[in-house]
């Protein structure tokens, strides 16, 4: 976001770094999203809002870079009544962008820098009308007729046509969305999303055992089709596959936390180990093999605890959101289950001031990793920077710019993007490096921050 003048011939031009929800707007003064700031940024909606999304893998490649893109997601909505919802599989396509420069060229002083920037902006418009960065998304959706609000959606990673629903009215479902994803990839015909028709579908497998509704819920990274689910009457169930379609659930549930769960992330390197967060204000691990008590469980945060995620790329790494707006990073090399002191903290940030609704590791930069809150921001953090005065200088002298950030803005910090409202819920692209998308009241944005580097290869290296 960028701060401009509704009127600039009565104010003059001002420089400076917003904050969110630290500086406010003057009378004269309005938000407006600055689109050099990306290299791709689009928004759309399914109708009606939605809590949870996950990304479906996909076969068109593993590492993509060049645009357009297609994306395949499901997603679950938050309707005004019961029988109004659904689950939506749709595909994006003719995602468009620019990929930008990190540094930008700027060779104007002075008074001149006004005009500079205008005709910088005409460029660019003109660029992005070429390469078709302003070409809007193809939107094709299918919906498949849900009973109860979606609380928590995920699609399996080894058969991503496999998802599971976590619903408020009490029950878990897994579904076979295959028909549908295969209609999607074979059309090339938008469809409205008021148009869509709604398909009923039976569940491959319903099971009802949960106590009462919940969020939490995860697949294995490593084992097909091993789910666990967690509920607000604070018990996990393991779901193990078996032939056919179906599943095992075990009866009697892991219990050790004192509060609802309110999210789960299997171990990305350990078959049988997962982690699990609270409302009581701790995080636990737990060895399936081991019994039904967690092996470790300490207090994490001064609040409920509400997401946390594993890292891929570095396993040891675990990161946490409260409710606090506070997020944690800590090594689980440090954690220790006799001992009640926590001495894996590593790292904790008090940026956001609402609580944080959504968290997660790169799949491509084991340093970096992105953050939603209740303060309609979302932001994108990288652990390994530091405060570098003669950088700064560096970059400064090389972009002629002359504003200076805040002290106390942690040099961790990436990027913050806004422009939604109530934010939910934020995925990475796995096979698009760079790509989140976050999910909120108002709709679904697809986001490609320019100063999110990759470490892939470029082109003609």
């Amino acid at each position: 976001m960028v701060r401009s003048i509704k009127n600039p011939k009565k104010a003059k031009r001002k420089n400076k770094v917003w904050q969110p929800g630290v500086d406010k707007l003057g009378e004269e003064e309005e938000l407006e999203c600055d689109p050099t700031a990306y290299n791709s940024l689009h928004a759309f909606h399914i109708g009606w809002p939605c809590l949870s999304f996950d990304v479906v893998r996909d076969s068109l490649g593993l590492l993509r870079t060049d645009f357009p893109h297609t994306v395949y997601f499901v997603a679950g909505t938050q309707a005004e009544k019961p029988d109004w919802n659904s689950i939506g599989i749709f595909k994006v396509s003719d995602v468009s962008g620019k990929q930008r420069a990190l540094v930008p060229s700027k060779t104007t002083d002075g008074d001149s820098d006004m005009d500079a920037d205008d005709s910088d902006s005409d460029e660019d418009s003109e660029d992005e009308e070429e390469e078709g960065g302003s070409v809007t998304p193809v939107l094709q959706l299918r919906k498949v007729a849900h009973g109860g609000c979606i609380n928590r959606i995920r699609a399996m990673t080894q058969n991503p046509h496999i998802c599971a629903s976590w619903s408020d009215a009490g029950y878990v479902q897994i579904w076979d969305f295959s028909t549908h994803l295969n209609a999607l990839a074979e059309s090339e015909t938008e469809v409205h999303r008021g148009a869509s028709a709604v398909f009923n579908q039976a569940p491959l497998f319903n099971f009802k055992g949960h106590k009462d509704e919940g969020y939490a819920i995860d697949w294995s990274p490593r084992v097909a089709g091993r789910l666990v689910t967690g509920d607000c009457k604070n018990c996990i169930h393991l779901w193990e596959p078996t032939s056919g379609a179906a599943w095992n659930v075990d009866a009697t549930p892991f219990t050790g936390h004192t509060d609802s769960v309110e999210d789960l992330q299997w171990s990305p390197t350990e078959d049988h180990v997962f982690a699990s967060c609270s409302v009581d204000g701790h995080i636990a691990i737990w060895d399936a093999r081991l019994g039904k008590s967690p092996a470790i469980y300490f207090k994490a945060h001064n609040a409920d605890v509400n997401v946390i995620s594993w890292n891929r790329l570095a396993s040891v790494m675990l990161a946490s959101g409260g409710d606090d707006g506070t997020f944690s990073i800590r090594d689980l090399r440090l954690l220790s289950p006799k001992s009640e002191e926590d001495k894996s903290l590593v790292a904790h940030f008090q940026y956001h001031k609402h609580p944080i609704t959504s968290i997660e590791w790169s799949p491509h930069e084991a340093s970096t990793l992105a953050v939603s809150s209740s303060d309609n921001q979302l932001t994108i953090w990288d652990l390994s920077l530091e405060k570098d005065e003669e950088e700064e200088a560096e970059f400064k002298a090389k972009t002629k710019e002359q504003v200076n950030a805040p002290a106390d803005l942690p040099p961790q910090l990436l990027f913050v993007h806004q422009g939604q409202k109530d934010l939910k819920e934020l995925h990475w692209h796995a096979q698009i490096p760079g790509m989140i998308v976050s999910t909120a009241s108002d709709g679904f944005n697809i986001l490609m921050p320019s100063n999110i580097q990759s470490t892939l290869p470029s082109e003609g290296v």
